[in-house]
């Protein structure tokens, strides 16, 4: 079974409004915890979308325009996702996409990768969560942010301002605490 270890920057918490300004992900085995594959990539986009910025989120993740205009458009990221992710053979019997809010996550993700592109494909529709996760073996603990999960289990913090890769890899962390990889050769 694969995971895609997926986090998004925005410019904002509102899909209808706002949109991705960088993506990553990691593609994981989860038995082994082998790293199959990664990608980062920052996303342009047009001053009329930058101006629609909630300045909070910017705070957040630290980009400003000029870091957009670095990135590349939209439609050539979706094609190499897509083709990373066939590449992988991404299929929803044997991968899920794992995210710190998948329901934040998701909604972005499809700006990129239309819903029905993403049925088509068959990827995953299981959108898991690392808060369920931690949730649910702590038995209903309500520290449920990335960083207060972190705080909990003696690890770092996720570095400021958010980046995308690094909060995939921060994300890897706090799931390999709380679930963790089995290697099956090692029993």
């Amino acid at each position: 079974m694969l995971g895609i270890f997926l986090d998004l920057e925005t410019n904002g918490l509102n899909a209808f409004k706002q949109r991705v300004l960088e993506i990553a992900f990691q593609i994981i085995d989860l038995e082994s915890g082998e790293l199959k594959a990664s990608y980062d990539a920052v996303v342009a986009q047009s001053k009329e979308v930058w101006d629609k910025s909630n300045p909070d989120s910017l705070k957040v993740n630290g980009f400003t325009f000029e870091m957009c205009l670095l990135g590349r458009p939209e439609s050539e990221i979706a094609k190499e996702v897509l083709t990373l992710l066939t590449k992988w053979k991404i299929k929803r019997d044997s991968a899920v996409f794992i995210c710190q809010n998948p329901s934040f996550d998701r909604v972005f993700f499809s700006q990129l990768i239309d819903p029905d592109t993403q049925e088509k494909e068959g990827w995953p529709y299981h959108w898991l969560d690392l808060a369920s996760m931690y949730w649910a073996k702590e038995k209903g603990s309500l520290a449920l942010s990335k960083n207060a999960i972190a705080r909990k289990l003696g690890l770092a913090e996720e570095p400021i301002p958010h980046k995308a890769m690094n909060g995939v890899k921060h994300l890897l962390l706090c799931y390999q605490a709380v679930v963790g990889f089995s290697d099956p050769l090692k029993g």
